[in-house]
């Protein structure tokens, strides 16, 4: 039993006010933890742009479609956001990034440098081309009325100089908005409309946790693949092919021997 005088009474009577502050304490480091996890920053991210989206393109010409998850040949693809026009379709990619972005059309992976500190990661355009293609198979429509769009909604700064279709939140906006030549009548875009959303897959854990757990096996057969130069999708040569048309038109990227029976292609470098 601690003496009346015992300094260690007098501390634990002080302190004891201050215990409840612990498991705030506790929550709060839990809290921020979440909050700077790579999907909380996807949905912020996401969030920004669908408020931008909605309240600058005006809805009668423009009809947003968030979150879809689209069926492949390889097994599943994720659209951050369609936007549905008579000008086209403008499938968009989205970044929620902070710091200086380097990177190029045609490099396989841009860097991400705050401070000392240096990430890199995929090229979006290139993951957004799957995008792009998996919506011109299933629609039946041509590229050309289909439009990529890389959107960082981040406080991040673009130290190299970067295609159009890449661009912040209110860049984005006005490239969009730029692209005003009418190619769809208000009954096409009606039924595109009807045929992205039969041809979606239900929103819910199942499918995302489905989807995540492909992108990561295709991930590692795709790697394992190319570094025999082969398809990772029919196991055919790859070989190199050149971009003819859209934003990349004139790069260069692998593309399967056997096309247009295999559409699989996959960056140069």
């Amino acid at each position: 039993m601690a003496a009346p005088n015992d300094p260690l009474v007098y501390v634990d009577q002080l302190l004891k006010p201050l215990y409840w502050l612990i498991p705030i304490f506790i929550i709060f480091l839990v809290a921020r933890e979440i909050f700077r996890s790579a999907w909380i920053k996807g949905l912020v991210g996401e969030f920004t742009v669908n408020r931008a989206l909605k309240y600058n393109l005006p809805e009668r010409h423009y009809h947003l479609i968030k979150n879809v998850t689209l069926p492949s040949a390889e097994g599943t693809t994720q659209i951050d956001h369609i936007v549905v026009s008579t000008f086209g379709i403008f499938v968009i990619e989205t970044k929620n990034m902070k710091g200086w972005i380097f990177g190029s059309a045609t490099q396989r992976t841009w860097t991400q440098k705050i401070f000392r500190y240096s990430k890199k990661f995929q090229n979006p355009l290139h993951q957004n081309y799957k995008h792009t293609k998996t919506l011109e198979d299933m629609l039946g429509i041509s590229g050309d009325a289909i439009h990529s769009v890389v959107v960082f909604a981040g406080d991040s700064t673009f130290k190299t100089e970067m295609p159009e279709n890449v661009n912040n939140v209110g860049g984005s906006i006005r490239y969009i908005k730029s692209i005003n030549r009418e190619l769809f009548t208000p009954s096409d875009v009606k039924t595109i409309i009807k045929n992205i959303s039969s041809g979606s897959l239900e929103c819910g854990r199942k499918t995302n946790s489905s989807h995540v757990l492909h992108v990561k096996n295709l991930v590692e057969g795709r790697e394992a693949a190319l570094l025999e130069n082969r398809c990772p999708k029919c196991g055919a040569e790859m070989v190199i092919r050149e971009a003819r048309k859209g934003p990349n038109a004139g790069n260069q990227f692998w593309g399967c021997s056997t096309f247009p029976k295999c559409r699989t292609t996959a960056p140069l470098n």
